[in-house]
């Protein structure tokens, strides 16, 4: 009996200790130096109010998860008519819909890159997306830089002029 506890010790011990090496590395945004950028046709624009959660090991990528939010009304086009257009109900309905989502489901490698598989809600309809990033870090801090593209009329973003295509720019400076 007393070799079966002190086995099973030994076994916990060991789950225990292979735990703590796997833990991934949680990033905290820097609040004042991301930047998150929209181009199209005939829009420019940039995005504030970004909350992420950022657990991500280059070394351990299926259990590393990104999960991020932006306060759709946020947007400012510097130009005061294009950016109550973009908010509009026409286009993203940032009162009705006020927050855009991002929530990996797979990090993979590709490349000096990595890709980021998962879901982006936007004014009520969720897609598959894939994010394109590099990460380049130490222990303490590091940067999240990718794009990725989308048609926002999948998004039923319909006003006149909207552009078939928008590229959406990171620039995500982190810390631990």
């Amino acid at each position: 009996m007393k070799k079966n506890i002190n086995v099973l010790l030994l076994l916990i011990v060991i789950g225990m200790s292979n735990m703590a090496f796997n833990v991934i590395t949680t990033w905290k945004v820097k609040e004042d130096d991301y930047s998150v950028k929209i181009s199209g046709k005939k829009i420019e624009g940039t995005f504030t109010g970004l909350k992420a959660s950022l657990n991500f090991d280059p070394a351990h990528l299926e259990s590393s998860n990104l999960t991020a939010t932006i306060d759709a009304g946020s947007l400012s086009t510097g130009n005061f008519l294009k950016t109550n257009h973009a908010l509009s109900e026409e286009a993203m309905d940032a009162k009705k819909y006020p927050i855009i989502k991002f929530q990996s489901e797979a990090i993979s490698r590709k490349g000096n890159a990595y890709e980021a598989s998962g879901k982006l809600t936007l004014k009520g309809v969720t897609k598959e997306i894939t994010i394109t990033f590099t990460f380049i870090g130490n222990n303490a801090e590091g940067a999240f830089k990718g794009d990725f593209k989308f048609n926002p009329h999948d998004y039923n973003i319909n006003r006149h002029g909207t552009p078939e295509e928008i590229l959406v720019t990171l620039n995500i400076p982190v810390t631990r």
